[in-house]
């Protein structure tokens, strides 16, 4: 199974075809196998760069390194040329020598090369083509499935527009370059009717619609804007120096762009725009919002208003109570401490099925607050203004002894489940985690394989060494670590190879379109045989579809969770 990884991107960012190793590889000079090993020495000698050989006997090939060479040469006390003046070039090549064909993708070519002795992962591969062979060095496999790695945490696979992440990245950078704060700006795009034609005409319009949507925001956006899916059908456009009737401007030509209709399999489909609009002034100061966060919150209120005013429209709030979502953050700060108090912080669990089997004995357990002035509050909100104010570290600690008192009481009925705790990137940069977790543990008398903790990778590598000592900690007391959320961040092999862990999750976000997008699937496909490779277990996240289960079923994923298995319930509910 290939994925997007392994994929040559055409200007509008799709997938246009699957690069293999041969795509990567280079020619090399070819000798016979007669060739005496005095005139292989010589043509090493004569260019310092030449970094190996190919080595053909009848129809077979064999690489020859420099590496090799030079080492059986100056070996035996120094004896080494006297001995094998009257060797040939099959008689150096070395009984490991490695070949691959190169149709194999990268992923598999990377999980191939981890199979292999230690010594000899890091030799130059030979790649045998159609046109004759070729070689390639390790690194390069491994740098560029690096880069594509990096490369599709960063951009939609759907579109090839960038994603949320991107526009954090790219649009701090942007706004710290500009001189005047002033003449920012956000369009926040959503469109009209899209979730009708997704259930009316399936997935496949669906994303005909996003794609060609995409591609007419592309011809009306400047080249120094920063275009965004954020996710679904909602856009989100970053302007730099850009006064009102420009915004405006291009926000009205975003609204007669989408109001042509869509040719999709011979029907015409129809769907509108609601754009809300921000300008830098239009934002008050929040001191735990970043401008862009600020700017986004605001024009997304805004585009609420154009959907409730009418859709098909431009809208921009007035400032008088209309910034109410902008600021219920600080009310959420302000309800914490009662919460607290009161104890209105609950646990539920999401069970995890096991694919091979159907069993459903583990889960992760989910944090949840039902406030009586703010309602339910989604933890995408309340804990990063945890993080802030420090309180979570103290509903850290109630997570986990909670969490170990319900594992003994499942163990004591006689259905013991393993369960999955996330952890903040701040419980392990305090270093709390570890003496927490053990003495909870011990309290309880819960055995330590009944417990898991999940870490992301923004935790993971704010400060590397310290999370591996402490996740290594855990390893040692007989706890499994997780990685959350992967793909999103800067995902790279050498993070996996480096944090001592025993599972990957992959994110929603890549699961999503598995059943309809075939980049999306060989995007997964890829992540799966590296972290088997690895000898990582996977568990896929966001399942929500049966199509998606058995489609990771086949692409060998582990364990599964998601809305298809069960939503997060409470522990009774659990059967």
């Amino acid at each position: 199974m290939s994925t997007i990884l392994d994929a040559v991107l055409d200007p509008a960012g799709r997938v246009d075809r699957v690069v293999c190793l041969a795509d990567l590889a280079t020619s090399v000079e070819q000798v016979s196998a007669t060739t005496p090993m005095t005139e292989i020495d010589r043509v090493f000698r004569a260019d310092q760069q030449l970094r190996s050989l190919v080595v053909q006997e009848g129809g077979a090939y064999f690489l020859l390194t420099r590496e090799q060479v030079e080492f059986t040469l100056t070996g035996r006390l120094g004896y080494g040329r006297g001995l094998h003046a009257r060797s040939t070039a099959i008689q150096m090549v070395s009984e490991n020598s490695f070949a691959l064909p190169g149709r194999m993708i990268l992923a598999n070519a990377a999980q191939r090369i981890l199979e292999l002795p230690e010594g000899n992962r890091y030799r130059d591969v030979l790649v045998l083509t159609d046109d004759g062979p070729r070689v390639v060095s390790v690194s390069q496999i491994f740098e560029r499935l690096s880069a594509d790695f990096r490369y599709a945490s960063l951009h939609d696979s759907l579109t090839g527009l960038p994603n949320r992440r991107h526009l954090e990245e790219s649009g701090a950078a942007a706004i710290g370059g500009t001189g005047d704060m002033a003449r920012v700006a956000v369009l926040y795009i959503d469109l009209d009717g899209f979730k009708a034609i997704n259930d009316t005409f399936g997935h496949q319009a669906g994303d005909e619609i996003l794609i060609g949507f995409a591609e007419r925001l592309r011809h009306i956006v400047r080249p120094t804007d920063v275009l965004a899916r954020q996710g679904g059908d909602e856009f989100a456009v970053l302007l730099i120096d850009v006064d009102e009737g420009e915004l405006l401007a291009i926000a009205d030509l975003v609204v007669l762009g989408a109001s042509v209709p869509f040719v999709c399999d011979g029907h015409l489909l129809h769907v509108t725009a609601s754009v809300g609009v921000a300008m830098a002034g239009d934002v008050a100061a929040e001191r735990e919002l970043t401008q862009l966060d600020a700017l986004l919150r605001h024009a997304d209120g805004a585009m609420l208003k154009a959907k409730q005013s009418g859709k098909r429209q431009v809208a921009r709030l007035d400032g008088h109570g209309e910034a109410a979502p902008i600021v219920r953050n600080a009310l959420i700060r302000r309800r914490l401490p009662e919460a607290f108090e009161t104890r209105a912080f609950s646990l539920r669990y999401q069970p995890q099925m096991d694919l091979a089997s159907g069993d459903c004995s583990a889960v992760e357990a989910l944090l949840r607050w039902t406030d009586p002035v703010l309602g339910a509050v989604s933890p995408a909100e309340f804990i990063p203004i945890m993080e802030l104010s420090g309180d979570i570290h103290r509903i850290g600690e109630r997570v986990i002894n909670e969490v170990c008192a319900q594992a003994r009481r499942w163990l004591d009925s006689g259905t013991p489940r393993r369960i999955a705790v996330n952890v903040s990137p701040l419980q392990l940069a305090a270093r709390t985690i570890v003496p927490e977790l053990v003495e909870a543990l011990h309290r309880h008398g819960v055995p330590a394989y009944l417990i898991q903790v999940e870490i992301t990778e923004g935790a993971a590598i704010t400060d590397l060494p310290r999370a591996v000592g402490q996740l290594q900690q855990l390893r040692d007391a007989g706890i499994s670590i997780a990685l959350d959320d992967y793909g999103t961040g800067f995902s790279s092999l050498s993070l996996l190879r480096s944090l001592p862990l025993t599972t990957v999750k992959i994110d929603k976000t890549f699961i999503d379109n598995i059943d309809s997008a075939p980049s999306d699937a060989l995007l997964v496909g890829g992540i799966i045989d590296t972290a088997h490779a690895l000898g990582l277990k996977v568990t896929a996240e966001g399942v929500e579809r049966e199509s998606q289960r058995r489609l990771l079923r086949d692409l060998g994923c582990d364990t599964v969770q998601g809305y298809l298995i069960s939503r997060p319930v409470a522990p009774k509910d659990l059967s």
